[in-house]
């Protein structure tokens, strides 16, 4: 048994760090699955054998020159300045020392070296032990080892102003980096601010303030209008509207009633309302998704596992690179040996793989908290590029496409008006908890129409329910038993069978023997279904529809979508449905994340549509939590411009290098533009991947 461990990592300067100590921490005995999330600075493994002692880890990292916090002090961290942080001060100690080796270069022009030599050096300090500690820990070849070489060199050829400006101008880059990334982890994070840090208890001596935090499950609740949710729960008293849009992204404040399940940190817009505390603090919608960002962040995408495994390759590449261009023209071909080490020196600057590095994880990162703030959760920057890759969506049809249950869509009356025959049908169906009985009342209900009193009320095995209203015998019964218990003419029968050909369910209402009329009802599809599935299309996407229910259902409902259906099919159908599928293309699987989990374990990705359900966030590979069949291609959309952004990043970085790479060997840039080649490389390509921040589905 394994015991999963967490540490707070201060002082990685840029993404590639988290290689660095992930490599080290490895290769100690007895750690296992070890993750580093350079946005969040947490570093988890597992112990072997659940042990609890972290400390030979601890000495591991501290030995790469990094410090390692409690996690309790996250908080007070974040809540840190930039001039607060050490890598803050570093960059305020390196300006200092710069300036005032400028104006002693003035007072003692003669000693001028040696002063910007004192500067350069002073400021390197920090970065050369770090350098010196991975070394030894087994990690040579790192950012910070180029930095020294390039800056001891430069100061060896009596360039000690521009070795100066060059460690200054590398620090500046590293602080930009920790800003945007800061930023980028405060997106998500202002999430677990929504929710309030009090709630009134309710307890046998009255109401009481408690933390919010300190709150069981069982506990009951008061919420007053125009108050924040302080736990997730369900409605035990009253009834209001809950504006959710701060959780699931959806604007539209939803109507909520005893029953009813209310998320943490929603709003209570306008009722009075008690609930019965359904989750711990730790547990409740807002903290599991910000558990979900934080692992699916520090799950490596395909793209970004291959920049890591290319920069093993690309960091001693570059020196070995510079060594020949700093030394092979002066020792074989006569060539001035300053010169060249220079360009030498030169190219290892611009080497520096920290833009490169970081161009696939901050775009991740970003798309990740984007989708997040919209309701769109991923398990993961695979899951996330593998999304915009898919060229089918299978998708489950009830909950799914549909509202997951029955709507009254047609009434016929075939004898009286239609007020009273639902007068009595929702009479009759009033004691019932059917869906069809339910969603009758709903209709009658909706009308205004008051319902009469009954007696003697039946059901009827599965032909139909009866009871005595006004003196009358009412029954509510298929088609099939309506024809044995009074007569259906001809036309009525083709009217019936025109409503049932259209994948609807009907309800005949029959007073005595006196056929009085017919309701007719479907699950419906969800408002936004049509819009969604032309939206696919255009993403050049094919949809399908796989669904147990019969065949006329399914092409009824599949002919409004315009989408191909197959129906009548089992679990185990739908999972041969999608493997025939996946031979055509990478192939996503959309269903509720209960009866459709093989399903979605088998597809390429799996998308639950579960509003948050435990079983939607466990099940599937990415969950859409305000249930609309529009989140699908918004999630297509977000997955390829993060892609987008990436090709986007990497064409920055290694662009970049490119023209500075030419411009060095003709003799053009000196040693801070050199530095600033790889520090403005990865400031833009930070800057560009926080645009994936404000993201939004175009419709």
């Amino acid at each position: 048994m394994a015991s999963r461990t967490e540490l707070l990592i201060d002082g990685m300067d840029c993404a590639s760090c988290t290689s660095k100590i992930e490599g080290a921490v490895c290769k100690i005995p007895g750690i296992e699955n070890v993750s580093l999330n350079y946005n969040t600075q947490k570093l988890k493994f597992d112990l072997k054998g659940g042990g609890s002692d972290p400390s030979a880890v601890i000495k591991t990292v501290e030995k790469l020159g990094y410090k390692v916090n409690d996690p309790s002090e996250k908080e007070r961290l974040a809540a840190l300045s930039w001039w607060q942080t050490g890598k803050g001060r570093l960059v305020i100690g390196a300006g200092l020392l710069l300036g005032i080796a400028g104006v002693l270069s003035f007072v003692l022009p003669a000693y001028a070296g040696y002063v910007f030599a004192l500067a350069a050096l002073g400021a390197l300090f920090p970065l050369a032990r770090k350098a010196i500690l991975s070394a030894i820990a087994g990690q040579p070849f790192t950012i910070e080892m180029l930095v020294t070489i390039a800056v001891v060199g430069a100061i060896f050829i009596d360039e000690a102003a521009e070795a100066s400006v060059v460690v200054f101008l590398f620090l500046i880059g590293e602080l930009l980096e920790m800003m945007a990334a800061a930023k980028a982890r405060k997106s998500v994070q202002a999430l677990a601010d929504l929710v309030p840090k009090l709630a009134f208890l309710i307890t046998d001596d009255g109401t009481i303030e408690v933390a919010a935090n300190t709150l069981d499950v069982g506990d009951v609740i008061e919420v007053r209008p125009g108050g924040r949710v302080p736990a997730d729960g369900i409605i035990s008293e009253g009834q209001t509207s809950i504006d959710e849009a701060a959780v699931t992204g959806e604007s539209m404040p939803k109507r909520k009633q005893v029953g009813d399940s209310v998320y943490a940190g929603s709003i209570n817009t306008d009722g009075l309302i008690r609930l019965t505390v359904e989750k711990g603090a730790e547990n409740n919608m807002i903290a599991r998704i910000l558990q979900m960002v934080e692992d699916a962040e520090a799950s490596k995408a395909p793209t970004a596992r291959f920049i890591d495994n290319f920069s093993k390759y690309y960091t001693p590449g570059v020196i070995v690179v510079s060594a020949l261009i700093a030394f092979i023209p002066p020792l074989f071909f006569d060539a001035d040996m300053t010169t060249w080490i220079y360009k030498g020196l030169a190219i290892l600057l611009i080497g520096c793989p920290c833009a490169l590095v970081l161009s696939t994880p901050a775009a991740i990162t970003s798309g990740i908290s984007s989708g997040a703030k919209q309701g769109l959760l991923m398990k993961g920057g695979a899951v996330l590029e593998a999304i915009g890759a898919v060229k089918q969506i299978a998708f489950d049809k009830t909950g799914t496409l549909t509202r997951g249950k029955p709507k009254v869509t047609d009434i016929v009356t075939f004898s009286g008006k239609e007020e009273k025959l639902l007068s009595l049908a929702g009479a009759v169906e009033a004691g019932s908890s059917h869906p069809l009985a339910v969603a009758i009342v709903e209709e009658v209900q909706s009308r205004d129409i008051k319902l009469l009193k009954t007696r003697d009320s039946e059901a009827l095995s599965g032909r139909g329910v009866r009871a005595v209203v006004s003196g009358k015998t009412i029954t509510i019964a298929s088609p099939r038993y309506a024809s044995e218990i009074s007569t259906l003419s001809e036309e009525q029968k083709s009217t019936i069978q025109a409503l049932e050909d259209e994948g609807k369910t009907i309800a005949v209402v029959v007073a005595d023997d006196t056929i009085l009329g017919a309701i007719a009802l479907r699950d419906e599809l969800r408002e936004d279904a049509r819009e969604a599935m032309q939206q696919l299309s255009d993403l050049g996407v094919s949809a399908i529809m796989l669904t147990g229910d019969n065949k006329r259902t399914g092409a009824a409902l599949a002919e409004q979508l315009g989408i191909e259906v197959k129906a009548e099919l089992m679990p185990q159908d739908k999972l041969d449905q999608i493997e025939t599928l996946k031979q055509n293309g990478n192939i996503a699987m959309v269903g509720d994340g209960i009866n459709d989990a093989p399903a979605l374990a088998r597809a390429d990705v799996g998308i639950a549509m579960g509003g948050g359900t435990d079983v939607a966030l466990e099940t599937a590979d990415a969950a859409l939590l305000h249930e609309q069949v529009g989140d699908v291609p918004a999630l297509i959309g977000l997955s390829r411009a993060t892609m987008s952004n990436i090709h986007q990043n990497i064409t920055i970085a290694l662009g970049l290098k490119g023209v500075f790479l030419l411009t060095t060997l003709f003799g053009i840039t000196t040693l801070w533009m050199a530095i600033l080649a790889d520090t403005g490389a990865t400031v833009l390509v930070t800057i560009n991947a926080l645009r994936l921040l404000g993201y939004k589905f175009q419709k």
